[in-house]
């Protein structure tokens, strides 16, 4: 989720965008400017960097394990198939 100073900043901006008159209700208006995209981010499902970059350190990993687990399983089915005479086919 945005850090809400992040959200505040970007209302804040939002509002300073505003024609002259409109900027009596500049408060009301940076409230309600931040609420509308808290809700529309949280309804995005985003998360942080730091969430991301954990989930990325944990697939590389994965990936890591994952290939090794391959060329062993591979180096036992060769190592298998070399020991093993011809299996006749019915």
């Amino acid at each position: 989720m945005l850090d809400p100073k992040q959200l505040d900043d970007l209302a804040r901006r939002v509002s300073e965008h505003l024609p002259g008159g409109v900027r009596e209700f500049q408060q009301e208006i940076e409230k309600n400017a931040r609420t509308a995209l808290q809700s529309a981010f949280s309804r995005m499902d985003l998360v942080t960097r730091e969430e991301f970059d954990a989930q990325a350190k944990v697939l590389a990993r994965t990936r890591a394990r994952l290939e090794a687990l391959e060329q062993r399983v591979a180096a036992l089915e060769a190592g298998h198939s070399e020991s093993q005479p011809p299996q006749p086919v019915d």
